[in-house]
Parts: C-alpha cells; structure tokens; sequence
C-alpha cells in the first residue's frame, strides 16, 4: 500500500490478535447488557410517569408536524452547507498563510487558527449576534448563524487541509520544480488535488460538528429544526416525544454522513492497493 494512504488509525492502532479479539468481543456483549438494561430502566421510568402516553405522541399523526420538521430541516442544511463553504473558503487562506515562507504571515496565520479552534462556537455566535450590529453592521439572520459556525470551523479544517499537503511525498513537489514548473502551480495542481483527497473523510467527519453547532441558531431565532422543534413543545406540550424524535432525526443524519466519510476512506485504500 501507497504509504501517503497511511491513515492515523493505521498509526496508532495494530490489528488485534485472537485475545484482543476475544477481550473486545466479551466488552461488547457486556455492553451490549448494560445498554439494555439502561434502556428498559429510562423507558420503564418514562412510562410509570406517563410520558409515553398517546397524547404526547399523537402529535407525530399530523402531516402539519412532519411538515414544520421539514421546514425547520431544511433551514439546518441550508446553514450547514453555507457554513462548510464559508468555512473552506476561510481554511484555504489561513492554510495558505501558514505554509508560506513569509514568517510574519505564517505566524498571523498560526494565531488565526489557534484563535479559532480555542474560541467556543457560542461566543463567535454572541459576537456576530450582539457586537456587530453595534458596529454597524446589520447582518440577515441566516449570516448570524452562518458566519460564527465558519469561524469556528475554519481553523480546524485549515489544519486538516495542512496535514493533507504535508502528506504528499515531498519528492513530486521537487519534481515539478526540476521540470520548470512554478510553485503556485506545483501546489494547486499537484500537490493539493492529492491533498484533498487524503482528507476528504476528515472534512465529512467536521461537516458533522458544524451540523451540530448549527442548533445554536435558537441564539438569532433562526428558523433552523431545533427552533421549530421548540414551537411544537410550546403547542403540543410534548417535550420530550418531539425532543427524541428530532435527536433521532440528527442521529440519522450524523450516521449517514458518518457511512459515507468510511466508504470513502475505503474507496481510498482500494484504490491505494
């Protein structure tokens, strides 16, 4: 195997032998009992105390309701994915910067990207939310959600996007340099198509936190699932039937987007083969 397709999981964990096997087997099956256990506890409780009565549930018999969910998805995808764009666009720069040979710029970059991924998703929110518009600056609702969760996605995904290039056998870059080539076009044309590639599982891996971040938008009533979802409690008074329902909902989502970060990271490693 093409060691650039090396995963960190390669690195850091061996192949268990049968004893290992069987261990993590008999952890499992333990698990698995203490899950069970846990599971038939929560519902026992929920139903003594009549949470799993039909009222609270008949809510879900509504089309209105799956509709209003609907919208309220809708709403979430939209600011994930502007997110996701907005976020890459910020990562290329500040990855560019890092990677330059100008050591001011590089060390300007450095602290963006240290600021970012120290800096809680919820206080970039606050800022676009409350201190902008102080500065004169009026947002639509949909940027005050968009824009903080970005921020604070771009320095994680400009070190992913990092240690993609860093990735890339150094010997293609010099190469490319012996044949004429010039830098900028040794970076975008052969080294960071690679790159990507290499860190495409990653980069779904991070499009699932800023999924999650999205649920802050209740902070600028934004009408994302989350905020729909707490219109319907204040109808129905049935909060924790359509809370379950929407965690299932982001469960699923997350678990698909998960499925599709392993298939590629697979479709990689076969094609590494």
């Amino acid at each position: 195997m093409n060691d650039a397709y090396f995963s960190i999981r390669d690195a850091l964990y061996e192949k268990p032998g049968p004893k290992a096997r069987r261990r993590i087997a008999a952890a499992t099956a333990v698990s698995l009992v203490a899950l069970a256990v846990l599971f038939y506890v929560v519902i026992h409780q929920f139903y003594i105390t009549g949470q799993l009565d039909a009222r609270y549930w008949s809510v879900f018999t509504k089309l209105t309701t799956w509709r209003f969910l609907a919208k309220g998805l809708l709403g979430t995808i939209k600011v994930a994915l502007g997110a996701c764009l907005v976020s890459f666009s910020i990562a290329m720069l500040m990855m560019l910067g890092r990677l330059s040979s100008v050591k001011p710029l590089s060390w300007f970059s450095t602290a963006l990207i240290e600021l970012s991924r120290g800096i809680p998703t919820l206080l970039f929110i606050y800022f676009f939310f409350l201190v902008t518009p102080q500065m004169g600056i009026t947002l639509p609702v949909y940027w005050k959600i968009t824009l903080p969760v970005a921020v604070s996605a771009s320095g994680v995904v400009a070190e992913v996007l990092r240690s993609g290039v860093n990735a890339v056998p150094k010997g293609q870059r010099e190469a490319a340099l012996s044949l004429g080539m010039r830098e900028h076009k040794v970076f975008f044309k052969i080294i960071f198509p690679q790159a990507f590639r290499y860190v495409i599982p990653a980069l779904i891996a991070e499009l699932v936190i800023v999924l999650k971040d999205t649920t802050f938008a209740y902070v600028v009533s934004y009408a994302d699932m989350m905020l729909n979802a707490r219109v319907l409690i204040s109808n129905y008074d049935a909060l924790l039937s359509i809370y379950l329902v929407v965690a299932v909902i982001y469960i699923l989502i997350n678990y698909l987007l998960h499925k599709i970060s392993v298939t590629l990271a697979g479709h990689r490693k076969a094609a590494a083969v």
